[in-house]
């Protein structure tokens, strides 16, 4: 009966039916409606349950990440260095996995400022002044190879920067596998 009514009360109304949620008209049921949410079996979490959740399942530090990538980024030059015999490769692969992992911690350590915790707007700020400060010295890195590291190989420096970005993935994972279940939260059905 209330569908019915809805339905009615959209037909009259000069917004259309997917823009009613948005302007805070109650018309459109599937947006923001708690009425259907108790319907689909929702409920919200009073302040025991999410603490609960919160402490079963913490977020990821970013120094884990850093540390993950800088255990694959050592691994990758390692490797470089015994399969080709050259020592220069294996620098180059280090370098290209420190032209990620320096610029990370260095965004890392920036967003975990005080300042950028101070309000939404100077965390968003700062999450961006410090993406372009990660994103320049990547850059600036890796225009400093050549000068930096004898007898440069680039393939290898590449194969090191790549390799460290992507293990974001692995970490993730093993995190997630290793991290808390949800039967283990002891939430209340």
């Amino acid at each position: 009966m209330v569908k019915i009514a809805a339905s009615a009360a959209t037909a009259k109304s000069p917004v259309k039916q997917g823009d009613a949620g948005r302007f805070g008209d109650k018309v459109n049921p599937g947006y923001g409606n708690e009425a259907d949410a108790a319907d689909q079996g929702f409920r919200p979490l009073t302040r025991q349950e999410a603490q609960a959740l919160r402490q079963a399942s913490p977020s990821l530090s970013p120094w884990k990440v850093l540390t993950g990538q800088l255990a694959a980024g050592l691994m990758v030059a390692c490797l470089a260095w015994v399969f080709t015999g050259k020592q220069s490769v294996g620098w180059s692969a280090l370098y290209g996995a420190l032209a990620v992992v320096m610029p990370g911690a260095l965004f890392a350590r920036g967003l975990m400022s005080k300042v950028s915790s101070i309000n939404p707007g100077a965390a968003v700020a700062g999450f961006f002044l410090w993406e372009v400060v990660k994103i320049g010295l990547t850059v600036a890195m890796l225009f400093a190879a050549p000068r930096v590291v004898l007898d440069l190989s680039w393939p290898a420096m590449l194969t090191g920067l790549v390799v460290t970005m992507k293990v974001v993935w692995l970490v993730l994972v093993l995190d997630a596998r290793y991290g808390a279940k949800p039967e283990q939260l002891n939430l209340p059905k």
